[in-house]
């Protein structure tokens, strides 16, 4: 009858998880018939049951579990939001990267080669300078100077073209338009001489400016307001007199997100002119200008925005399910948690009363 009593409060104290294990606890004790192990004695001699010594062991053993599987989930739960704080900042690293990508478009280069250039148009602004001559010559063959200072020859196509600058319209500007030159791959080039009489300025040069197309002058329907807007847009160099002045063009053209630009880079070298001319015709300053392309390649720059949209929203969306699942996983990590403590108060509420009854 004892055992009997024992056994009740301790069916009531176990978590309904554990009842198998109790009832083979209780039947093992049942069976014996209450005889005690010839080992089971205490020093005193009382006799230790198996069903006392199952009592006395289970209660340590489900507290052990409870203890582990509460460890276990407390770290699980920080491994999830370590995972999701990784997360959140490669998130942030992605965006961040996207849009400073946006704002600053990279800049990408292209070299297109070309048999032949489309001539070029080259502005020239003399001033008090005549123009001698203008000539087209192949392979940098330019003959000897045959009566430096006087008109020769000329086999270019020369526009004049008078018009108010951009800038200021006090002063009326001439220029003479020459056709460049257009075959790349024989080194087409022009030689250009102007003479000028001596003047009162300190130095003395010519002003020119180089645009795309000689033809976007000759198929504009008004020519000064086309120069008016190649001076605004374009840059301008100078060369000087009693010098050969080389100039070596490449034509650029830039991309923006919005608009399209031309523009020229060229190379010049300066060469002096050995003038042999006697005394009294030295009073005329000369001038002496070659242009030619100093390469068959065009180059083309382009801005490219290299951030891509798609990447920075598929690792946002990887976030946010990595978000929802670390709040489910603690949602009910911690419905477990509370369970399993409001499961040991009432156990211990349970002893407690088993201590009072008894």
């Amino acid at each position: 009858m004892l055992g009997k009593e024992q056994s009740k409060p301790y069916k009531e104290f176990n978590d309904e998880d554990e009842d198998d294990d109790k009832g083979d606890a209780r039947s093992s004790g049942f069976y014996s018939g209450g005889r005690a192990d010839p080992d089971s004695q205490d020093p005193n001699g009382s006799i230790i049951s198996n069903e006392d010594e199952v009592k006395g062991n289970a209660p340590s053993m489900r507290v052990s579990k409870t203890c582990l599987k509460t460890v276990f989930t407390a770290v699980l739960i920080n491994i999830y939001v370590l995972l999701t704080a990784v997360a959140a900042f490669v998130a942030y690293q992605t965006v961040s990267d996207f849009l400073e990508k946006l704002n600053n478009p990279v800049m990408s280069v292209i070299y297109k080669e070309f048999d032949m250039f489309p001539p070029p148009g080259i502005a020239l602004y003399p001033g008090n300078a005549e123009l001698l001559s203008c000539n087209h010559y192949y392979h940098d063959n330019i003959p000897p100077l045959v009566d430096p200072g006087k008109p020769q020859k000329t086999d270019c196509v020369i526009e004049e073209v008078t018009y108010f600058g951009p800038f200021t319209t006090e002063k009326e500007k001439k220029a003479l338009v020459i056709r460049g030159p257009t075959d790349v791959r024989k080194k087409e080039l022009i030689f250009i001489q102007f003479s000028q009489n001596e003047t009162k300025e300190d130095f003395s040069a010519i002003t020119y400016m180089l645009f795309a197309r000689f033809s976007d002058l000759t198929d504009s329907e008004n020519k000064s307001t086309f120069m008016r807007e190649c001076e605004r847009n374009y840059s301008k160099f100078t060369f000087s007199g009693g010098f050969r002045t080389k100039v070596k063009m490449t034509l650029v053209t830039t991309s923006g997100e919005k608009n399209q630009g031309v523009e020229f880079k060229q190379e010049s070298s300066v060469v002096k002119f050995n003038d042999k001319r006697p005394e009294s015709e030295k009073t005329n300053e000369l001038f002496f200008a070659v242009f030619e392309w100093r390469d068959p390649f065009m180059q083309e720059i382009r801005l490219i925005v290299t951030a891509n949209p798609w990447n920075s929203l598929g690792i946002l969306c990887g976030f946010f399910l990595a978000l929802v699942k670390a709040a489910g996983f603690a949602n009910s990590a911690i419905a477990w948690i509370i369970k399993m403590r409001k499961r040991q108060l009432r156990n211990k509420t349970q002893e407690l009363n088993q201590i009072t009854d008894e």
